[in-house]
């Protein structure tokens, strides 16, 4: 096996358009104690950049709004998606909804998801 296949079969595909902003989030935020962003041992298949380049061409194509990137940071740097039965949050986790569909179409061309 070559270094090239060695290096492929090491990685993780995100299980969900939603781990996949989570993880993202979290390796920014800790980008400085990890490793390229991520611990050794848990390699993912794609790196920050790629997934920040995916979210910044969903963005300019219109695929992706400025009200739904405000609701992923701001419910992403809670840890969690905003729940539809919470009042407050109905708005929020509708536009969740489409932002992660959007997401995970994108990613799934990109084979990051299983």
């Amino acid at each position: 096996m070559n270094e090239l296949q060695q290096t492929y079969d090491n990685t993780e595909k995100f299980h969900s358009a939603e781990q996949m902003w989570f993880w993202f989030l979290y390796s920014k935020s800790m980008q400085s104690g990890f490793i390229n962003g991520h611990r050794p041992g848990s390699r993912k298949v794609c790196e920050l950049l790629d997934v920040e380049t995916m979210i910044t061409k969903l963005f300019l194509s219109g695929q992706l709004t400025e009200e739904q990137l405000a609701v992923m940071k701001k419910f992403g740097d809670k840890r969690r998606a905003p729940h539809q039965y919470i009042w407050a949050e109905n708005h929020a986790a509708y536009l969740w909804k489409c932002a992660m569909e959007v997401l995970e179409s994108a990613a799934r061309k990109n084979n990051w998801i299983a």
